[in-house]
């Protein structure tokens, strides 16, 4: 029996890293689900065969370095890395943001994922046949900001400059990467879009688009042989306030 091309997915409880792990599932993956709820993490692997759910904070360096020993333990490689978790943080103006609160959303969205890009770097180096492909969930806030998002805004930039570094560095070895840049998929953290704050000061609705979209596009890039990389690329709801925003 062939063995299946192994994926791990951060955030796979919900949303957007949800939708990938269907995708990738669907596509033939075995795929390990990271993420800091247990029980999210079972919902979305519900009862699909080939799935390996570890609760995982991607702050912790050593969560994650026992999630990568667990999937190396269970299917002797990794072939893909999808990272995806990520928090949005303090809203308002630069002067009210906390450090803490700074601090929070710099860990989980810049610090994890280089920690997991780490290990399955590690990984992907390390095994044979070698390489492998790493896709970051940057966001369109990677390109212009929201109002009052600095926290957010910054570690989304700096996903960016992680994906570029990644990439050269990964070239020797035959490590893909690239990076997915998302505006408005329809999760639970878009919700808020119907009341949304924009640059002069007025709310408006702004519109989403299905989040299976995205899973979708992530499957669609890991089908492409190594040889071929995705450096960046931007999906995002039709007329939304993208182009000028900022």
């Amino acid at each position: 029996m062939a063995v299946p091309p192994v994926a791990v997915v951060t955030g796979a409880g919900s949303g957007i890293g949800r939708a990938v792990t269907y995708s990738l599932l669907s596509d033939g993956y075995a795929v390990a689900l990271l993420g800091r709820r247990a029980a999210a993490l079972q919902d979305t692997a519900g009862a699909a065969p080939r799935t390996l759910v570890l609760p995982t904070d991607v702050t912790d360096q050593g969560q994650v370095a026992q999630a990568f020993d667990a999937v190396i333990d269970a299917w002797g490689r990794v072939d893909l890395l999808f990272n995806n978790a990520g928090t949005i943080g303090p809203a308002g103006q630069p002067d009210e943001v906390r450090v803490d609160e700074w601090r929070a959303v710099v860990d989980v969205n810049l610090t994890g994922a280089f920690l997991c890009a780490q290990r399955a770097f590690a990984a992907m180096r390390e095994q044979r046949p070698q390489g492998g492909r790493i896709i970051n969930n940057g966001s369109i806030s990677a390109h212009v900001p929201r109002p009052g998002a600095a926290a957010y805004t910054a570690t989304k930039h700096a996903i960016t400059g992680l994906t570029k570094s990644l990439a050269l560095d990964g070239r020797e070895f035959g490590i893909a990467v690239g990076q997915i840049d998302i505006g408005n998929a329809s999760t639970d953290l878009t919700e808020g879009m119907t009341d949304a704050l924009q640059p002069d000061g007025t709310r408006r609705r702004e519109l989403t688009f299905e989040v299976a979209y995205v899973g979708e596009m992530v499957a669609a890039i890991a089908r492409l042989p190594l040889d071929v990389s995705v450096p960046s690329l931007s999906l995002i709801a039709t007329g939304m306030p993208y182009h000028g925003r900022g």
